[in-house]
């Protein structure tokens, strides 16, 4: 009685209230995909359904026998998915800091800062710096997270290495003098002030020279005295780091100001005289310089080196080898006349190193085909990751375009790479397969108005097309309700009276059963055995 009372209107109600609801879920659904690049219903059946429902993962039972032969992928994931400082970073007031001027944007992320305060904690700081007050409070400022306290607290230790100290040196035995000497600069004070409060690269420069001065005595009086003790020794491996440093970022400096030639020599006596120093990867900023000269001899010769099987890969060392390759051949290059006569020999190489590049990052070729657009590249980087392509493309960019065809005959090969690793998060060609953690770190480097670039594309998961299918069916009904009122609810009743007959022709059965079992007195068996008597 209640069903035959409902009016057209209810029916309208309800399908219109369902497709609202399925509406929503639709758009949060897409949104926390786009975001997170995972189905938020998925997740959290997943992560909390399934427990309650008795889900027990299959894969527990064989992992004593899969570890060890896991073992040595899971180490090179892990590698993989390291972040990794950039070679090439932007400074942090002359340059990161323009661009919030102008664009009102933030070019960093809080993450990425947070990563660049922990390595200079670790780089310029060590446990016997409570003894000197200048490095105490740059000890603080490295852990600073305003950037105004952190130049006032550089200012301040500046401004402690003024005060004179005075030695007594007996010069007879019944008088004294004064001995006036100044306390050593503090180099770490003058970094700060050179990566975050100068706004010009010249600026910069004038304070890295001075932080030199100052950190090559340090240098040399810890040098001297490495050897009587731990304490000396952790000193003098944090004024190395410090020297370092300074020199790199004054190489850097001179090719933003357009010396190249004069940062090209600094790079290379600085890798002459630390060349155990690998961790600041100072070769990729030496490699770009020498692209700028258009010294390819000189890149194929620092390439022989750095280009070998046993050291770590990046996207500059891979993309570098296959311009040269490139250089080769593009300049004569067309697509229809490799069809027809096949490839050179030449050409053949060209095209492999450059299916090589894109195995290593396969995020690189949308950037430097401008089909996406650049940011400022992150102060930390992932390899094989969307920041390192970012970073790569930035500086690399314009000496792809220098070569003639270069650029065309990437384009015209580069998805070839996809045919031959078709399942790359589980196979590689040339590489170990693609690691699965790149989106996640990506997002936590990279800033939010920055779309980030994810391989391999993700299919749309099953609830965001559910809840679309849902979403159509019902706003459908609700409008031919709206339209065809009578009708629709005809069908209605129609499909409740169907459903209801099913449900009591089903308990007739059961009611039957129940009924000959106690007749015939069969005692409790399985279905199947119902049936059968």
């Amino acid at each position: 009685m209640f069903l035959n009372t409902l009016t057209p209107k209810f029916y309208v109600a309800l399908t219109g209230t369902s497709s609202l609801i399925s509406g929503l879920i639709l758009i949060f659904e897409w949104w926390y995909f786009r975001k997170y690049g995972t189905s938020f219903i998925e997740q959290v059946s997943v992560s909390h359904l399934r427990p309650l429902l008795g889900g027990v993962d299959n894969n527990s039972s064989n992992n004593s026998n899969s570890s060890n032969g896991d073992s040595d992928s899971n180490r090179q994931s892990v590698s993989e998915c390291k972040v990794w400082r950039n070679p090439l970073n932007l400074f942090r007031g002359a340059e990161y800091n323009r661009y919030t001027w102008v664009t009102g944007r933030e070019p960093l992320t809080y993450y990425d800062m947070n990563l660049s305060a922990q390595d200079h904690q670790t780089f310029f700081t060590c446990d016997s710096d409570h003894l000197r007050p200048a490095d105490a409070i740059m000890q603080k400022a490295w852990r600073e997270r305003n950037p105004q306290a952190r130049i006032s607290a550089a200012h301040e230790a500046l401004e402690i290495n003024e005060i004179r100290s005075r030695v007594e040196v007996p010069l007879i035995a019944s008088s004294t003098i004064w001995e006036i000497k100044l306390l050593p600069k503090c180099a770490t004070a003058y970094i700060l002030l050179a990566e975050e409060e100068a706004t010009t690269i010249a600026e910069a420069e004038k304070l890295f020279k001075q932080a030199l001065k100052a950190g090559d005595g340090c240098y040399r009086r810890s040098q001297q005295l490495q050897h009587h003790g731990s304490q000396y020794e952790a000193q003098h491996r944090r004024d190395t780091n410090v020297l370092v440093y300074i020199k790199r970022r004054l190489a850097m400096c001179a090719r933003r100001l357009g010396r190249t030639r004069e940062a090209v020599k600094m790079m290379r006596d600085l890798m002459k005289e630390f060349p155990l120093l690998s961790m600041f990867n100072i070769h990729e900023n030496l490699l770009e310089a020498l692209l700028e000269l258009q010294a390819y001899a000189d890149v194929q010769a620092v390439l022989a080196k750095y280009d070998d099987i046993s050291l770590p890969k990046s996207a500059t060392i891979c993309y570098t080898a296959a311009l040269l390759k490139a250089r080769a051949v593009s300049d004569k290059f067309s697509p229809e006349a490799a069809s027809r006569r096949g490839l050179s020999t030449a050409e053949m190489n060209a095209v492999e190193a450059i299916h090589r590049a894109v195995e290593f990052n396969p995020h690189v070729p949308k950037y430097l085909l401008e089909m996406k657009s650049l940011i400022l590249p992150p102060e930390h980087i992932l390899k094989r990751g969307d920041s390192e392509a970012i970073a790569y493309a930035f500086f690399h960019l314009a000496h792809w375009k220098r070569v003639e065809g270069a650029l065309n005959l990437l384009h015209c090969t580069w998805e070839g790479t996809f045919r031959m690793i078709p399942y790359p998060l589980e196979k590689g060609h040339l590489f170990y397969p693609y690691p699965i953690c790149t989106e996640t770190a990506d997002r936590e480097l990279l800033p939010s108005f920055h779309e980030v670039s994810v391989y391999p594309k993700k299919e749309l998961p099953f609830f965001i097309l559910f809840t679309a299918g849902l979403c159509s069916f019902t706003a459908m009904l609700a409008l031919l309700t709206h339209q065809f009122p009578e009708l629709m609810g005809v069908f209605a009743k129609a499909m409740i009276d169907i459903f209801c007959s099913a449900e009591l022709r089903d308990w007739n059965c059961q009611s039957i059963f129940m009924r000959v079992e106690d007749e015939l007195e069969i005692p409790p068996a399985p279905q199947s055995q119902h049936f059968q008597n």
